[in-house]
């Protein structure tokens, strides 16, 4: 079933049985995110919102809560697009599988987009100040668009298939913006609209942007799409959603005709405002800094349109259905592009970027004892890939010594590659460099450092399943825990500088003298919670690489330099206490929680729903 718009998409979902609809007023400021937050952890249906408090506009979120309905809504597109994409990359299974071949030419002939004079969109005009003006956290600077499509085109190419389509944040209300002239544009380092954007500041001209809202579910899941630079997410979404992508001009602006809404502007040169803060993704807020703001012409939408938003925080969060569906879709694609890279995976728990993991061949000099040489070749590879440069820590092995080995199974992973570390050889940092604009965990904004941990050969060590009972944690840390095989959380001081953290490390590491007290735990964490981080695996991944930087919170017993490699004999350790500069991480308001506990009480529209 291809569906075209949200109003066809709510139908839809209340006939399978998966939308609740709750038609008390509901308030846009924290209410209707605190709803969404606890039906999605509790994996419940789609939530329908009929009477926003301040809009003339109904919503709806958690559209893609969980797995089996967002493939409800995306199928048979889906797997169409599925094999469009492996048999791009491996041409010669399509001779294997004749009828996906066929489903990969269907969708094939959806990715051209259609213009039209007329579409649903263009029949209603309205107000920035009448859309629903979601704010998640209470640390929230003001309202934002939380699942927009960012439509723009390359300024030295213009027309549609030379443009981009992404999910940047969009601020419409807060901060110092004109009221109804003004909102703001978030956009990360590395992504489309960021070429677009500079290449209009070199020939001093406003930068044309649409922005879409609704309309075709598979639209949405375009925008995110992580495609090759050139390659339109406009036909993408074509293809995803087993129809043409209809789009329309007017007064010089792309309009996506089966939107719900769209809003046209213009990106000023010269003109910024503070945007932000915003609770993102990584589980922390990113905090309010000059960004561009867009010159708002006018905002179109569909009779009986309906406002689709989401929540993102500290993973999982509805956006983690996203990275898993994307995962599913492009599985063959890296390795495909990188030559010798067999697998990659962007870890959520720990925030996408912060994290990636990775197996490759390593075929230099077969006939030598291996260590890591081509997986370090490899390694660089990854990182100079599209939005895969954005990792800080990239976890590197070779496939051979363990081809069964899942990746996506990251304890597993991980034991995998502590048992075959040399950390006197196997670290490699790239200090001062570009970090993801959402990661607080060192100074500066898109500032901070990387590390490659690269493993190959034969098994070196046994690791601990349990804590040994000869390990004397020395003051001023407290209790230790096993977070996992091999790996201990131990509870730290508050940190005050790095000065004395180091000292600090260099007590901590005394204690992990013995070897084989060293080769048992060889990875420990240093945390502010030792109960909350080793709570389980997802908790652990979260707080040890959401909270550091590799060049400044990395230690290890008996480190050292030589020709400017920095080594240690064990174990290593990582700094991931909370520091004065870092973002602060989302907590939800008490009150706006207690008055949704209501809602789930026998009687209330999520009774059986929500705890």
């Amino acid at each position: 079933m291809s569906l075209g718009s949200m109003g066809e998409t709510v139908a839809f979902l209340e006939k399978q049985g998966e939308l609740v609809t709750i038609s008390r007023e509901v308030d846009p400021d924290l209410e209707m995110a605190e709803i969404h937050r606890r039906v999605f952890k509790a994996r419940g249906p789609a939530v329908f919102y009929q009477k926003v408090k301040g809009s003339p506009f109904p919503a709806v979120s958690n559209l893609f809560g969980t797995r089996e309905r967002a493939l409800k809504l995306l199928e048979p597109a889906f797997d169409r697009v599925k094999s469009l994409i492996r048999f791009r990359s491996r041409p010669g299974d399509a001779l294997k599988s004749p009828m996906k071949g066929v489903g990969a030419l269907t969708a094939l002939t959806h990715a051209l987009p259609v213009k039209r004079k007329k579409g649903p969109v263009l029949t209603c005009r309205t107000d920035i100040s009448k859309l629903p003006r979601v704010r998640c956290w209470p640390g929230d600077g003001g309202g934002f668009i939380l699942l927009p499509q960012v439509f723009s085109q390359d300024p030295c190419r213009p027309g549609i298939l030379g443009s981009n389509l992404g999910m940047y944040r969009i601020q419409i209300s807060g901060g110092d913006y004109l009221e109804e002239r003004e909102i703001g544009l978030h956009y990360q380092i590395h992504r489309g609209i960021a070429n677009h954007h500079a290449r209009a500041l070199e020939r001093g001209r406003p930068l044309r942007v649409s922005i879409f809202v609704g309309g075709a579910p598979a639209h949405t899941l375009a925008a995110v799409m992580p495609l090759p630079e050139g390659m339109p997410e406009i036909a993408f979404a074509g293809a995803l959603a087993g129809r043409r992508f209809a789009y329309g001009v007017r007064d010089e602006a792309v309009i996506s005709l089966d939107a719900d809404f769209c809003i046209t502007g213009r990106v000023v040169p010269g003109r910024t405002r503070k945007e932000g803060p915003f609770g993102d993704h990584l589980g922390y807020y990113s905090l309010a800094h000059d960004f561009p703001c867009i010159e708002v012409d006018a905002v179109y939408h569909r009779r009986g349109a309906i406002w689709p938003f989401t929540v993102v925080g500290r993973p999982p969060q509805e956006d983690s259905i996203f990275g898993s569906l994307i995962h599913e879709m492009t599985e063959t694609a890296v390795p495909d592009t990188i030559a010798g890279v067999t697998a990659v995976h962007a870890v959520d728990a720990a925030g996408v970027h912060p994290l990636l993991l990775a197996k490759a061949r390593d075929r230099y000099v077969p006939y030598e004892e291996k260590f890591p040489r081509e997986l370090l070749t490899h390694a660089l590879a990854i990182l100079g890939t599209g939005q895969l440069s954005l990792a800080k820590y990239l976890l590197i092995c070779d496939h051979d010594a363990c081809p069964e080995l899942d990746i996506s199974r990251e304890e597993d992973f991980f034991v995998h590659i502590l048992e075959r570390m040399d950390f006197t050889r196997d670290l490699h940092f790239i200090t001062k460099t570009t970090m993801d604009t959402l990661d607080y965990s060192a100074r500066g904004l898109n500032r901070g450092s990387k590390v490659i941990w690269a493993a190959a050969g034969e098994k070196r060590r046994s690791l601990a399943r349990e804590m040994p009972g000869d390990i004397s944690i020395p003051e001023p840390f407290g209790r230790i825990l096993l977070a996992g095989p091999g790996m201990a959380a131990v509870e730290g001081p508050g940190f005050i500088d790095y000065l004395r953290a180091d000292k600090e490390m260099r007590v901590l590491t005394s204690a992990f003298g013995r070897e084989a007290v060293m080769n048992s735990l060889p990875l420990v964490v240093v945390v502010d919670d030792a109960q909350d981080a080793a709570e389980d695996f997802q908790s652990f991944l979260w707080t040890a690489f959401s909270r550091s930087d590799p060049a400044h919170d990395i230690y290890g017993g008996g480190d050292f330099i030589r020709f400017k490699h920095w080594g240690c004999e064990g174990p290593l350790v990582i700094d991931a206490r909370k520091k004065f500069f870092h973002a602060p991480p989302l907590v939800p308001d008490k009150d706006v929680a207690a008055r949704v506990d209501s809602l789930g009480l026998k009687g209330g529209p999520l009774f059986g729903i929500i705890e």
